[in-house]
């Protein structure tokens, strides 16, 4: 575990990152009305706007989701929360990290063309999930954060989550601009490079945020023990 050593780049990136951004956000509204089927066809999938199920064609009915962290306005120095960078995810909805706020996460970054690396840390995410009780999933989401934003475009990315049993309400797929998306991988201190027109060589880490968007843990490497970033995620899951 390296938990340390990428807190402080974090912190530093962060910190950094502020100094150029003097003008602080303040009253920032991040509530949202969520939709979900009355009938929960898709089991506890939310959609962002008005409109009828896919399976059954009832309207969706709002749902109250945000929560007292939610509607917080405060952010902490150490937060990634602070990045304003803006993403699409694989539903085609535009957000900001800060969006994501009030949940534990759970992020990688890959690509979805990838033939060697990704599909095991997909593997990975996915062990990971399955070791965390289905009642503390709805305090989770797992974010997969595309190094390849020209080619995942959020219609592949939704691909993708379908084709690999991802697309679940705590699953999230993120796609940003290249800009976006080094800043990123520099707070993660995921290095990553494009050695051909389809490949890329990068880091293989999972990260592991509190809901407000501190780090609390890595691990690094493709197919290993992950016992400590189960029991970091389920020691966050239970203080709700």
């Amino acid at each position: 575990m390296k938990s340390l050593k990428y807190s402080v780049v974090l912190l530093i990136t962060v910190i950094a990152f502020l100094s150029c951004n003097s003008e602080k956000k303040s009253g920032a509204n991040n509530s949202a009305e969520m939709y979900q089927c009355p009938m929960k066809c898709e089991d506890d999938k939310l959609y962002n706007d008005q409109g009828s199920c896919p399976v059954c064609k009832m309207d969706l009915k709002q749902i109250e989701t945000v929560s007292e962290a939610n509607s917080s306005t405060e952010i902490s120095e150490t937060s990634v929360f602070n990045l304003t960078s803006k993403w699409h995810t694989e539903e085609g909805d535009e957000i900001q990290l800060q969006d994501l706020k009030g949940k534990t996460l759970v992020m990688v970054m890959i690509y979805t063309s990838c033939k060697a690396a990704c599909p095991r840390l997909v593997a990975d995410m996915r062990n990971i999930e399955a070791q965390i009780p289905r009642e503390q999933l709805q305090d989770l989401n797992f974010i997969l954060v595309s190094i390849d934003p020209k080619t995942d475009t959020p219609e592949r990315l939704k691909a993708f989550a379908i084709e690999n049993l991802m697309d679940d309400a705590q699953w999230t797929f993120l796609q940003g601009s290249e800009s976006g998306v080094r800043e990123f991988a520099n707070v993660l201190a995921v290095k990553y490079k494009q050695i051909s027109p389809i490949d890329f060589s990068h880091s293989n880490i999972i990260s592991v945020f509190n809901s407000e968007g501190e780090l609390v843990h890595q691990q690094e490497g493709l197919g290993v023990d992950n016992k400590e970033t189960v029991q970091a995620i389920l020691e966050l899951t239970n203080k709700k």
